[in-house]
């Protein structure tokens, strides 16, 4: 015993620190073909269209990817699966700086897509492995912010190695990132029954959660055909499906929108980056409150809920802006749709650890990424149809988009609410109660 470890105190915020930093990274690998986009375009000539191909190729990957590897995660476990598609999708984002065409680059993305698909259901099991339930919406915010953090410091990043050695080691050096985040993960990240750094109180407090919530099926993993049975199954793919595509809206549209209301972007930088600052703010409140209200003897359910109601009802506040041009009230209302969006999708990401036992928390996880996936798929060719017929008619080309995108996540809110609730499938022990 005089040879053992001496435990790490808090470890489990140290493990959701490396799901941040895996986020970070993920984020910032992904990010470099958009932020060299306007660039590649004048160098190979390439089209708006070209350049959604790209992008088509990589979310359609992605899409079918959070199913195939969240069933994956739940098969051979967090640690193992992590590290090897981390792996995969290092070579893969340094690999692409050997394209020699548009279709071989079209190529490396939809792999690069495929690859770092894994990320969400892979963080959402370690959270739920490690994390007590009312920690676990905190948990889920700190890991999923690193995607905000990441699409903001990927334009330092890629474009201050492009303008000194070209765009192909601007997309191969990034690559470089994953591998040493490795080492941390290989090192620290084990489950914590079996972990060596960690306290004994800590262990006991994580098991005795983890003991009172889960049923006898436990050691079950469900077929997919058999999670889609489940409505709770489909509150939560609809939590997702009816709330990212808009968050995407706002990260690969929102400079458009700008110029199609005729704002000058350059004098508009710091009002373009507001919104996701103010969307990592959100994802923290929503976190806290909802432990809080865990703390103070609320429901599970009412603490969950509470997020995704003002989340539903903030997002339509994106309508108001088609009557307006002033980029600071611009501004100010994406930024209530980016907090309240925060809070929705924090308990969407919460919902599957919640609900379902370890053996499908990643797999429901990734249906609920697929079905997020071809509806930004779906979303993203309307707008592109609909705002290019629309700007041909000499009339105000997102309008009837942001009324849409505006109201799908009330009904998402409403859905979410009439099919995540305790039923005949929680009396059976098929779903956990919340």
């Amino acid at each position: 015993m005089a040879n053992a470890p001496k435990p790490i105190p808090s470890l489990r915020w140290w493990i959701g620190g490396l799901l941040f930093a895996s986020t970070v990274i993920n984020y910032i690998d992904r990010q470099t073909l958009s932020v060299l986009a306007p660039y590649l375009q004048l160098e190979y000539h390439w089209t708006n269209t070209d350049y959604a191909k790209l992008a088509i190729a990589f979310r359609l990957a992605y899409s079918v990817g959070q199913t195939v590897f969240g069933k994956m995660m739940d098969r051979f476990g967090t640690r193992r699966g992590l590290t090897v598609t981390v792996i995969c999708y290092s070579i893969i984002s340094m690999s692409t700086s050997l394209a020699r065409g548009f279709y071989s680059l079209m190529t490396f993305r939809f792999l690069l897509g495929a690859g770092e698909s894994a990320n969400w259901p892979a963080a959402t099991k370690a959270v739920s492995e490690w994390f007590p339930k009312r920690e676990r919406a905190l948990a889920t915010a700190l890991f999923d912010s690193g995607s905000s953090i990441g699409a903001a410091v990927a334009p330092l990043i890629v474009l201050g190695i492009y303008f000194r050695w070209g765009w192909r080691p601007a997309v191969a050096i990034p690559g470089v990132l994953g591998f040493l985040w490795l080492i941390a993960w290989r090192w620290l990240y084990y489950p914590p029954e079996s972990h060596a750094r960690v306290s004994p109180q800590e262990r006991e407090m994580i098991v005795a959660d983890r003991q009172e919530s889960e049923r006898q099926s436990e050691a079950l993993r469900p077929r997919w055909r058999d999670l889609l049975k489940l409505p709770q199954t489909w509150g939560t793919i609809i939590a997702k499906t009816s709330t990212d595509p808009v968050f995407f809206f706002i990260t690969e549209w929102f400079p458009i929108y700008l110029v199609a209301k005729r704002i000058d972007l350059k004098s508009s930088v710091i009002t373009l980056g507001i919104p996701f600052v103010v969307a990592d703010a959100g994802s923290f409140f929503a976190g806290w409150l909802s432990g809080y209200l865990v703390r103070r003897g609320r429901s599970l359910s009412f603490a969950r809920k509470l997020p995704i109601i003002y989340g539903g009802i903030g997002m339509t506040l994106l309508i108001l802006t088609i009557f307006t041009t002033n980029k600071y009230l611009i501004a100010l209302l994406f930024s209530i749709v980016t907090f309240t969006y925060a809070g929705f999708t924090i308990m969407a990401n919460t919902l599957p650890s919640d609900l379902f036992e370890r053996g499908s928390v990643a797999s429901v996880s990734g249906l609920g990424g697929t079905g997020t996936g071809f509806g930004t798929i779906v979303a993203f060719l309307l707008v592109g149809h609909v705002s290019d017929a629309r700007q041909a008619m000499g009339t105000h080309a997102f309008d009837p988009i942001v009324i849409v995108l505006g109201i799908i996540p009330f009904i998402g809110m409403i859905l979410v609410l009439l099919l995540v609730r305790n039923n005949e499938a929680t009396e059976r022990g098929l779903v956990r109660r919340i």
